[in-house]
């Protein structure tokens, strides 16, 4: 699994779950903002699965083939 999530998409993605569960976990908002721990984790492991797919990479460090 190699990384494809730069630095400003794994921030993003991190605060924005952190934020979601948070909501979630208050009562602010329901149920759906426990799916904010989707984009905490692929922050974290830097590794979207979409991306592949969608050909998309924000990581800088490319390998070259």
């Amino acid at each position: 699994m190699k990384a494809n999530i730069g630095g400003w998409d794994r921030v993003l993605r991190i605060v924005l779950g952190l934020v979601l569960i948070g909501l979630a976990a208050t009562g602010t908002v329901g149920w759906w903002g426990w799916l904010g721990v989707i984009p905490l984790v692929t922050g974290l492991v830097r590794f979207c699965p979409l991306y592949p797919l969608l050909g998309l990479n924000t990581c800088p460090l490319r390998s070259k083939k």
